[in-house]
């Protein structure tokens, strides 16, 4: 079979990028073939074809997201929308042609409209040509609060997502399950983010490596936090955490520079002088083994995030065997928490306890070490690649039943 993935963007680090790169992992153990389609393709996303005008970034598409989530109408973005989909639906019957596309896997394109024209265009192609489409949705639109002012409210509810018989729907958690059916009536696959735990890391990791590129040194506690410096990622928390650890040889450590908020990153960094705690921004850049050298710098991983999708970082950590640090936010209460996971939990500020027991399994390693092992064991059952292949295969035989149906 040859799938077609599809979305704004396929590069770096964030989280679409690296689930659909598992996913294709995943599949492609069966002797599935994949190309991809997208404004950006990054290493290792081949072969392909790239259309910028796909891109969310670019500045056509940024003029058409101010005016179509702002207040005030904008006459004649209904048309500018149409005609830029025309343009991208055209790339896309080239890219099915080029390709001999069996199925194409839209990859967040249908779920949050950073990109309307490219919402548009797919959902004209499922309509005009039948063809089978996994619509792998990471966050809607109603989860952001920047959407909820709309001037093009029809072209969202058509398009974001679409309903069609050749289209299953995916999601990452059951929030978004409940809500999809609740808005739509459709039911959707649940998948959650995945990470390959039946093979376990295929790179070990010099954290000696990544503390010398991080200007620390071999006596340094490394308190990791291996997100983007966005708000949503509650930085401050893990800032509060070393400052009640009251050890000078404490560090935080961010490793992703992407989206970098300049106010937000200064605030960080005067939170951070006034309690005297020691901030780094180190990038760990793109590769697996870059990353697994971050992880293996690490004391302990933080993950104090307010608001998640799923939690990419936190199944890396587990990957990993580090023992971890984690904000209870929605998605880890309903859908982690309950297998059992056991982590350094707390509810959206620090407190002695959560202090007391870093304290613990940083002094003695082997007192995480039960934790670090069994949340290794529950990725395997719950996280692992074995979970894409059942969940794209019940989808991908939903749709054929469907097509049969008709």
């Amino acid at each position: 079979m040859n799938i077609g993935m599809v979305s704004t963007r396929f590069a770096g680090l964030d989280g679409v990028s690296l689930e659909a790169a598992k996913v294709a992992d995943a599949l492609s153990e069966h002797g599935t073939m994949f190309a991809w389609f997208a404004g950006e393709l990054g290493e290792g996303f081949s072969p392909g074809m790239v259309d910028q005008a796909a891109h969310f970034e670019g500045t056509a598409n940024q003029e058409i997201q101010a005016a179509a989530f702002g207040a005030t109408d904008t006459p004649g973005l209904v048309e500018r929308i149409d005609s830029a989909a025309d343009e991208l639906l055209r790339s896309l019957r080239r890219f099915v042609e080029r390709y001999s596309v069996d199925v194409l896997v839209a990859q967040n394109a249908l779920a949050i409209p950073m990109q309307l024209p490219l919402g548009v265009a797919l959902t004209r192609l499922i309509d005009e040509t039948g063809v089978p489409v996994v619509a792998h949705h990471h966050d809607f639109s109603w989860e952001r609060d920047r959407f909820s002012v709309c001037t093009v409210p029809e072209i969202v509810g058509r398009c974001f997502p679409p309903i069609a018989p050749n289209l299953a729907h995916v999601v990452i958690n059951q929030d978004a399950r409940d809500e999809l059916r609740r808005r739509t009536g459709v039911e959707a696959f649940l998948l959650p983010n995945v990470m390959d735990f039946e093979q376990g890391p295929v790179h070990v990791g010099d954290g000696d490596a990544f503390r010398r590129q991080a200007g620390l040194g071999s006596d340094d506690v490394v308190l990791l936090q291996p997100t983007r410096v966005i708000e949503r990622k509650g930085i401050e928390l893990t800032i509060d955490l070393a400052a009640g650890l009251a050890d000078p040889s404490v560090r935080v450590v961010i490793t992703h520079e992407a989206d970098l908020a300049e106010d937000y990153w200064e605030n960080l960094q005067r939170r951070a002088s006034n309690l005297g705690v020691g901030l780094h921004l180190v990038s760990a850049g793109g590769g697996a083994s870059s990353l697994a050298d971050a992880y293996a710098a690490s004391d302990l991983v933080c993950f104090p995030s307010l608001y998640e999708g799923f939690g990419n970082a936190l199944l890396e950590a587990f990957f990993y065997r580090r023992p971890v640090f984690v904000n209870r936010y929605s998605v880890y209460q309903r859908d982690i928490a309950p297998a059992g996971v056991q982590c350094i939990e707390i509810d959206g500020e620090v407190t002695d306890a959560a202090v007391a027991q870093a304290e613990r399994w940083l002094s003695d390693p082997r007192g995480s070490a039960e934790a670090v092992e069994r949340n290794y064991e529950i990725g395997l059952k719950r996280y692992s690649y074995r979970v894409v292949r059942e969940v794209f295969g019940e989808a991908f035989e939903s749709i054929r039943s469907r097509s049969v149906d008709r």
